[in-house]
């Protein structure tokens, strides 16, 4: 299974239709559970750097779902989102021009060669460190990158379940990915040596949050990457589902969990 194909399509999509791309960016929001944990614990970020206008890096923007998520809610902010998937970044940078959004540049760059200095208040790097096998190399650069006191937020797949991988020597379902996730044992252990500090974390996709994901997800995908006909038959596929995968979000997002098949963490460079 590959998202790729699938995430060309909808980038050719809303590449076309610019006004569908806020649409889109919504969509994500909601559907995606990840999206919730993610936004929740950028705005409790937010809040400890008080009024000051702080500097983020947007470390594997993607579409610019989260970028165009902190410039509207992250004020007072500056932005510089990355990707190395130059069409991406091109979209991007029309979209937000066209849209007059202020503080928010975008550049191509290779997370395992970046060489930013004390420069940011705060990384946000979300679903990005699974595909990048030099994951140790990427986090002495974000410390590098980071200001004294500033944070970086991840957000991955875990190894309880992460990329739908159970059992030892189960392909992934994201057949893009580099490992299959972190514990939050194994993420510490690669933070202190480079002298970040976890502040908090929390596993997501417990038992609710990866039903509603096999539900408003995988199986979704999985038709997709099928056949295309299935976008035809979507719009009635989540009519009669959309409603219980939200509540199984819901769920999930309110618990504690003690193990999901994700994984969201702070670090700080103190």
């Amino acid at each position: 299974m590959h998202y790729d194909p699938v995430k060309d399509v909808l980038a050719g999509v809303i590449r076309r239709l610019p006004f569908l791309r806020v649409m889109f960016y919504k969509t994500l929001d909601l559907m995606f559970l990840r999206s919730w944990f993610v936004r929740r614990e950028l705005s409790h970020l937010r809040k400890k750097f008080g009024t000051s206008k702080i500097n983020i890096y947007d470390a594997g923007c993607g579409y610019g779902q989260y970028t165009y998520f902190m410039a509207k809610h992250l004020q007072p902010c500056t932005i510089y989102a990355v990707d190395i998937k130059e069409k991406w970044i091109e979209d991007c940078k029309n979209f937000f021009s066209a849209s007059g959004i202020k503080d928010v540049s975008f550049g191509i760059e290779d997370l395992t060669k970046i060489s930013h200095k004390d420069k940011f208040d705060l990384i946000v790097c979300v679903d990005v460190m699974e595909h990048i096998h030099e994951d140790v190399t990427v986090f002495q650069n974000y410390f590098n990158a980071l200001k004294k006191g500033g944070y970086v937020l991840i957000n991955s797949p875990s190894i309880y379940g992460g990329s739908d991988v159970h059992e030892e020597g189960e392909e992934s379902f994201i057949g893009e990915h580099a490992r299959d996730g972190y514990s939050i044992e194994d993420l510490t252990d690669k933070f202190t040596p480079i002298g970040l500090k976890t502040y908090r974390h929390r596993y997501t996709y417990s038992f609710w949050g990866d039903k509603a994901w096999r539900l408003g997800i995988k199986y979704p995908m999985q038709m997709l990457n099928a056949s295309k006909i299935f976008f035809i038959i979507l719009p009635l596929y989540y009519l009669v589902t959309l409603p219980f995968t939200l509540i199984m979000m819901y769920i999930d997002y309110s618990t504690e969990n003690k193990t999901g098949s994700g994984i969201n963490v702070i670090a700080a460079k103190e």
